[in-house]
């Protein structure tokens, strides 16, 4: 009676969802076209709803006396109505009457079955819809039963953009690799649905709408939905940053596009020495070494901790930079051929006299770092332990500022705090007696402070150079004021230029300058800079040259090498003989040809061989009383054998050289 109570109530519900599931499973919504699909849809749940409200309201539930009604009626002793009866007086007389009646109505009751409703069903359902529809159902669901889910889904979830204008959405998006990858970006399209990228890739998704759509990124099991931020020229546009494999869908009233996008891994760099690090000539370090990474090096750097560290920083680590070759190359110092015994690597020959730690056992290693800021591990790596070279200084006032600066800059640890003795004055103002950061400072910058007054003392009368005793003076008068120890570390350069000066005199200076614009030139060549810049480059090593060979024959003169070259106006050109002459200004001039045609490799080879012989250079007293400074090749000395100098024969060699290279 329920069933009859529904199907009367909800049969026109039933028929429309019946009609529509039957013809989802017959794949009539796979054939029609979106706005069809759609509206179709919505035109059955909005209808559904209707049925279903008119239906609620007309369904009435059966009540209980209405079935016992249709059971009574199946006997003349309605017996179920009966057995709910009972005696107007009950008295013993009638009790085993009574008793006898009640068992008569309940073996009646017994005998009755439920009642038919086939007259009722054939009155509602003349044509056997109940059975025709679900048989007919059940074959179209056998028949696609492969199909069914997704026909069903579709049905069910349709593309309700397509009735807002999706169709005339367009969807821009392309994928940005990391620069230091080298690649180009990538422009995706709608048939891409996987693509590999790599790693730190960011994607850029521009549309066009008529509202902001909505970006679903789903990494693992995390996900998330941003929306599309407005250009000014009317689109929408989002860029996110690819971290992992994830699945990207552009959002507007359903998905209108997805694509997997797997992250390529970003794997660190691998370095390792070749040849372990040893003292070359000039005080200089020298190794040579190979590392690799998936995109490139972006940089390279010398790693090294004392053997023995100081207690307060157990942990300390320095690095110096090492050059590369070229831009970002993937491979450094390529794998040796298995039938060559000699791997020769990428050498490198690094001035690291004036670190804090010259002349300590360091252990080190190599540490590449990627454009994604990977570092090679140097677990990995074979680190080498060696003595760090120092600078070679033979004055005693050179090797004691040396030794004030090294003791300032290798203290660890950090200045105390200063302690106040605030007093008020008569005036009724809070004042502060003055102190002395220096003694607030650790043990070893004060000791370094007591080691400069013990140089500079007295100093107008020990003194020949009054500018080192004014940069020491100057220096202490840092240590006494520096209220930490990075202001203290600044005495760094001071005590350098002055030990410098102490040992080797001015021409320190114009050394140092030669050496900064050849490795400013020779970095340039490496990594193809412009042509306005190498001739830039050029003209400062050409000034730096000159003034270096300026001030070593200054030097000479102040020695006290009367025949020394008189042409002191720091041209490298005619009018000079040895290195004044026209040969090195050829020299000079064949550099910059080389570095304007293009030729990097043989331009940095030719300016290392200029600066080494730059460097050796060395006036000498001319022979026989007639001397101009640099015998010409063949003139000789005493007995006769030939006293040309190592800087000519070394001219000498480079023009012949050069000769060949022009060749």
């Amino acid at each position: 009676m329920v069933l009859l109570a529904f199907v009367r109530a909800f049969w026109p519900l039933l028929l429309l969802v019946a009609v529509f599931f039957g013809a989802a499973l017959a794949g009539i919504w796979e054939q029609a076209s979106d706005q069809l699909a759609a509206l179709a849809t919505l035109t059955f749940f909005v209808s559904g709803i209707i049925l279903f409200l008119r239906g609620w309201r007309r369904y009435v539930h059966p009540a209980r006396m209405e079935a016992q009604e249709a059971l009574d009626r199946q006997s003349e002793l309605r017996p179920l109505a009966s057995l709910t009866d009972r005696p107007a007086d009950p008295n013993p007389v009638s009790q085993p009457l009574w008793r006898a009646h009640e068992s008569r109505l309940a073996r009646e009751a017994q005998r009755l079955r439920p009642p038919s409703f086939a007259r009722e069903w054939r009155k509602l359902d003349p044509y056997l819809l109940r059975a025709v529809i679900p048989a007919v159902f059940a074959t179209l669901l056998a028949l696609g039963w492969a199909n069914a889910p997704q026909r069903l889904s579709g049905a069910l979830q349709p593309d309700y953009g397509s009735l807002l204008g999706a169709e005339d959405m367009q969807i821009e998006a392309w994928v940005t690799p990391p620069a230091y990858s080298g690649r180009a970006p990538i422009f995706l399209t709608r048939e891409m649905n996987t693509l590999r990228v790599p790693a730190g890739s960011e994607i850029t998704l521009r549309a066009q709408a008529r509202s902001a759509p909505k970006l679903e990124v789903r990494t693992g099991e995390d996900q998330t939905r941003t929306r599309f931020e407005p250009t000014p020229d009317g689109a929408y546009e989002i860029t996110t940053a690819l971290t992992a494999d994830s699945r990207l869908a552009v959002r507007w009233w359903g998905e209108r596009q997805v694509w997997q996008l797997n992250v390529e891994p970003d794997d660190p760099p691998v370095a390792v020495f070749v040849s372990n690090p040893v003292l070359g000539t000039k005080d200089e370090t020298l190794f040579s070494w190979r590392g690799s990474d998936d995109y490139g090096i972006e940089k390279a750097e010398l790693s090294f901790r004392l053997k023995e560290p100081h207690l307060a920083a157990p942990f300390d680590e320095a690095r110096v930079a090492v050059p590369i070759p070229g831009v970002l190359p993937r491979i450094v110092g390529e794998d040796p051929d298995p039938e060559d015994e000699v791997d020769e690597g990428e050498s490198v020959m690094i001035d690291l006299t004036r670190h804090k730690w010259a002349g300590l056992e360091v252990i080190a290693c190599i540490v590449a770092t990627d454009g994604a800021g990977q570092e090679s591990d140097c677990a990995d790596n074979e680190s080498h332990t060696f003595i760090l070279p120092d600078k070679l200084f033979l004055q005693p006032l050179a090797k004691a500022t040396q030794e004030a600066r090294v003791t300032v800059l290798r203290e660890p640890r950090t200045y105390g705090v200063s302690e106040f003795n605030p007093a008020a004055s008569p005036s009724g103002a809070v004042t502060e007696d003055p102190v002395n950061e220096l003694e607030k400072a650790p043990e070893d910058v004060q000791r370094a402070a007591l080691m400069l007054d013990a140089i500079t003392f007295d100093g107008p009368r020990y003194f020949n150079d009054y500018s080192v005793y004014l940069a020491l003076r100057n220096a202490r008068g840092i240590l006494d004021t520096a209220p930490d120890k990075t202001e203290a570390d600044t005495v760094d350069s001071i005590l350098w230029s002055a030990a410098l000066k102490a040992e080797y005199g001015s021409a320190a200076d114009a050394l140092a300058a030669l050496l900064a614009a050849k490795k400013a030139l020779e970095k340039a060549l490496r990594d193809g800079a412009s042509e306005e810049e190498i001739q830039r480059l050029m003209e400062a090593f050409r000034e730096a040259a000159n003034n270096y060979v300026a001030a070593k024959m200054a030097e000479a003169l102040a020695n006290g090498m009367s025949d020394a070259p008189s042409n002191m106006d720091g041209e490298l050109g005619e009018g000079g003989p040895g290195l004044g002459s026209n040969s090195f200004e050829d020299m000079l001039n064949a550099l910059e040809d080389l570095a304007e045609t293009g030729a990097a490799d043989q331009a940095r080879q030719l300016l290392s061989d200029i600066t080494n012989m730059l460097e050796n250079l060395e006036f000498q007293q001319g022979q026989g009383g007639g001397g101009d400074g640099f015998p010409m090749p063949g003139q000789s000395g005493e007995g006769g054998e030939d006293d040309t100098p190592q800087e000519e024969r070394e001219m000498s060699d480079l023009m012949e050289r050069l000769s060949e290279l022009l060749r």
